[in-house]
């Protein structure tokens, strides 16, 4: 391979191996190389649309084996992917097809409403089948440092902006993520979570980097029971997660399902509480969670915990291209131990946002080359980086700073709970009152008042929640990732 880039590595991962299945989804197998042949062929058929290099092309889908075949036809284009979620409203799709100045949107016929209710006029594929008549079309020359993948930020802080990343960037942190996460003879993955999500994206261009042929059991979209279900029909020996689907997975009877073939789920995309980690294991003997940490700005993956040298309660070490600092508040480098911002430099940060954004002092940005992430961690002697929780996150109740994450690990220990979350509310007296939504499981009939003293003997006399409101469910963004946006919302309605 001469250029690092996705469209090249794409058409080398297609020809490294035979013919293989490759795909599983819905009860079917794909076979790797009728898949490639596709991808081929969409490719030629974004060519002969008119799809240009440089042209962004919005792919709005449920998870389904098109997904990766069409980024792949993009990247072999020269085209930018840019992912959207497939839950987003026609409001929002409006904004990121207007901001990026989308050439097209690729969907599928259940969400083709959806994106014609966006009503911006640009070319609508629904399906693959017309691209898929064209002939097949190999990739065209690009630079790694050129433009792949223009993904936009799940709007949990504000108006959803376009995170740009490169060719470069993007191969060598799969190439990383790979090499650290790789054991010889584990092949068989479970992939619940969204490729519209940059978790879901590096995934993809991951397993172009596979020293072996890969086979992926592709879901829909997650269920805690499905999931059990399909790991143990396909014997899969590793999977991708994200926190709130091990809290799901914990309210089911995990002693019934034994999965011995499931060696290890790559876990990321929010922090873990370290006793989730520990009940889980326990529960499901075999099998070890293996934390990592990265931001889309990041090109989906910071740090890893790799097999054979986890650490828990620690978010790994950083791939081979970043180096992380801890600073304080006037961006000071701090000792080893100490809690600050997360500060990350490397080859493989964003290239910089899409267009003209208002800075936001307590969030993600790019400070020179180094970027500023908004989250509060430590590093210990080894490099294994800890994630406190998010700056913006913290509630300062009487002059003391709680972290939610801290108050929400102790109650989604208690075996009534599902999930819960954590946010401030204003206060006249304290500044900011600590209050917890939660989600119970069925037939739970624990009180607020015992939740709260729960609490308060796990966390301490300043951190417990004085208010507890129960939810029918936690609201959680595209990726299951608690939404505290919306918790916040909800103390004002």
């Amino acid at each position: 391979m001469t250029e690092q880039t996705l469209g090249r590595l794409a058409e080398e991962s297609w020809s490294r191996f035979d013919d293989h299945d490759s795909m599983f989804y819905e009860g079917a197998w794909h076979r790797s190389h009728a898949l490639a042949e596709r991808a081929r062929r969409m490719c030629g058929g974004f060519a002969e649309s008119g799809i240009r290099p440089g042209d962004r092309v919005a792919v709005m889908m449920a998870n389904s084996p098109e997904v990766p075949l069409i980024y792949q036809a993009l990247w072999a284009a020269g085209a930018v992917v840019t992912p959207v979620v497939f839950l987003v409203g026609p409001r929002e799709l409006r904004h990121i097809l207007l901001d990026s100045g989308a050439a097209a949107i690729v969907t599928s016929p259940e969400l083709a409403d959806n994106v014609r209710a966006a009503d911006v006029d640009i070319p609508v594929y629904v399906d693959t089948g017309e691209l898929e008549r064209a002939t097949e079309h190999g990739p065209v020359r690009r630079d790694p440092g050129d433009l792949a993948a223009l993904m936009y930020t799940g709007g949990t802080t504000g108006r959803a902006k376009g995170v740009m990343l490169s060719h470069g960037g993007l191969w060598h942190v799969a190439k990383d993520a790979f090499e650290l996460s790789h054991q010889e003879g584990r092949n068989r993955a479970l992939v619940p979570v969204p490729l519209s999500h940059a978790y879901g994206l590096i995934i993809t261009v991951a397993s172009m980097h596979a020293t072996e042929p890969q086979q992926a059991v592709l879901m829909r979209w997650f269920d805690a029971k499905d999931f059990l279900e399909l790991a143990a029909e396909q014997h899969v020996q590793y999977g991708t997660v994200v926190p709130a689907m091990i809290q799901l997975l914990l309210a089911e009877p995990l002693e019934s399902h034994p999965l011995p073939d499931l060696a290890y789920l790559t876990c990321g995309a929010a922090p873990l509480g370290r006793d989730t980690l520990a009940e889980f294991e326990r529960r499901m003997p075999g099998t070890q969670i293996l934390e990592g940490y990265g931001l889309t700005e990041t090109s989906a993956v910071t740090t890893f915990n790799p097999p054979g040298r986890r650490r828990a309660g620690s978010v790994g070490v950083p791939l081979g291209g970043y180096s992380i600092t801890i600073r304080d508040g006037q961006g000071e480098p701090m000792e080893t131990g100490d809690v600050g911002e997360i500060c990350v430099s490397g080859q493989s940060l964003m290239l910089g946002y899409w267009g003209e954004h208002d800075p936001d002092p307590e969030g993600t940005a790019l400070v020179g080359e180094e970027l500023r992430t908004g989250d509060v961690g430590c590093v210990d002697d080894d490099g294994y980086l800890y994630i406190v929780d998010r700056k913006k996150d913290l509630i300062i109740r009487g002059g003391f700073n709680v972290f939610p994450r801290d108050v929400e690990d102790a109650l989604n220990l208690h075996p009534d709970v599902v999930m819960s979350g954590v946010v401030g509310r204003p206060d006249p007296r304290v500044g900011e009152e600590v209050v917890a939504f939660v989600q119970l499981g069925k037939g739970a009939e624990v009180t607020a008042e015992e939740l709260i003293e729960w609490a308060r003997d796990r966390v301490g006399r300043v951190k417990y929640p004085r208010e507890v409101r129960f939810v029918d469910s936690v609201p959680v963004t595209s990726v299951l990732k608690l939404d505290r946006k919306a918790l916040r919302s909800r103390l004002q309605g």
